[in-house]
């Protein structure tokens, strides 16, 4: 799902390591286009591909309808718009980095091509109408939380701290920045903090059950120092967008919460929107540069041991932290992604599906569906968020108080249901 975005905070570590601190202004308009092109795609396809069937036909709706061929049959303009705003950020990635997948374009020290004046012209062309389609997009997520505001509002939802980078003035700024983060009331609890001092700030927990690690903030605890990512909580953490219309949009989403921060977990979906708008008008801006065409792509210094490169992928703060030997040979490697800062929110969107849908005798496709949507919300990297024709595997166990199974049902490839005896398994989710 996230090369651009690993190659690019991979790249921004090994700057530090080959010495090119900053890198040049070329260089740097090139890889911020490239991310927003990425941006851009990824945002496209969670919504429309992944989340919007169960939005627009309703979470009981037929299985065999919630997917995108679903939504192409009953929606075909919102299907449409989708497919060539997907399409455009995938050329905005294939212009900058070679390729549209697994691209080369960013490498330790700066970027290794322009933009080609005619990539440029074949990309300008079309911007206006994707900024227009993007308004469109917002209005449609918009429409949705209006029409169903109760549901919109309580669906796993729950209070979280909040982390993202910012840019120094506090706007939102996807490439590049410090880490803010406040707490569930909205008030920062940490600001400014520099990218290279990541972990004096956060602490990875390790629980036996899981490989997945769960960061939280140092200050606060494992108990109430875990918080979300992503672009519910990037909307909120920052105090601008520096775009008119996506600014204009996030004033919106802020005044829905009526003074106090928006919890909901479908208001991702909302939030990805109003990102989406922002990365075509960042898009437009950087078209209009003349750096992307011409000028250094390289820089050069004294060397380094290692170095962090932090940004913000789709889903949320990338960390990349480096080590490199005097043999340039990697000798530390420590990665935390955004389904990783999201472990525990993920979690806590569960819960409360389960607290909500769930009435402790039986599980249905209907719960099922429910915790997927859930998980989709945030992230489409799991393999029960993709939603991939509405065929997606899932194992859920039911437990009693005692620690007795009381229902297993596994979701099968095809999308069939097979409930298991109580005795088939040990719970393996």
């Amino acid at each position: 799902m996230c090369p651009v975005s690993h190659q690019l905070a991979a790249a921004k570590a090994m700057d530090r390591v080959v010495g090119a601190q900053p890198i040049t202004r070329s260089a740097e308009q090139i890889r911020r286009l490239m991310h927003y092109g990425r941006v851009m795609q990824s945002h496209a396809l969670h919504f429309f591909h992944l989340a919007s069937p169960d939005l627009l036909f309703g979470f009981d709706s037929e299985v065999n309808l919630r997917n995108i061929v679903g939504v192409a049959r009953a929606h075909p303009d919102i299907a449409k718009k989708s497919i060539l705003l997907r399409k455009f950020g995938q050329e905005v990635i294939r212009v900058t980095s070679g390729k549209r997948i697994h691209g080369t374009g960013a490498i330790p020290g700066g970027m290794n091509k322009h933009v080609s004046r005619a990539d440029r012209d074949l990309l300008y062309r079309d911007v206006d109408q994707m900024i227009a389609w993007a308004v469109d997009a917002v209005d449609i997520v918009k429409q949705l939380h209006a029409q169903n505001a109760i549901l919109y509002d309580s669906f796993g939802s729950f209070r979280a701290n909040m982390l993202s980078l910012v840019r120094a003035d506090g706007a939102m700024d996807l490439y590049d920045g410090v880490l803010r983060a406040r707490d569930a009331d909205g008030q920062i609890i940490l600001d400014g903090a520099s990218d290279q001092s990541y972990m004096a700030l956060i602490e990875e927990e390790v629980r036996p059950w899981t490989y997945m690690k769960f960061p939280h903030l140092r200050s606060l605890g494992r108990d109430t120092g875990w918080y979300r990512v992503g672009s519910l909580a990037r909307v909120q953490n920052c105090d601008f967008i520096p775009s008119p219309l996506a600014e204009t949009q996030r004033k919106e989403f802020i005044a829905w919460g009526k003074g106090a921060p928006v919890h909901a977990t479908l208001a991702y979906h909302w939030a990805r929107m109003i990102e989406v708008l922002h990365t075509v008008e960042v898009i437009k801006d950087l078209l209009d540069d003349p750096d992307i065409l011409q000028g250094e792509l390289m820089a050069s210094g004294k060397r380094g041991e290692g170095g962090v490169g932090i940004i913000e992928a789709p889903r949320g703060t990338l960390i990349h932290d480096y080590r490199v030997g005097a043999d340039d040979l990697v000798t530390m490697c420590n990665l935390i992604v955004s389904t990783t800062h999201n472990n525990q929110a993920m979690n806590e969107a569960v819960r409360s599906v389960a607290r909500e849908y769930l009435d402790g005798r039986a599980l249905t496709e209907g719960l099922l569906n429910r915790i997927e949507v859930a998980i989709r919300a945030f992230d489409p990297c799991l393999s029960c968020a993709t939603h991939a024709l509405g065929q997606m595997p899932l194992d859920v166990v039911l437990l009693g108080a005692a620690g007795e199974v009381i229902d297993h049902v596994v979701k099968s490839q095809d999308g069939e249901m097979l409930r298991e005896p109580a005795n088939f398994a040990e719970p393996r989710a």
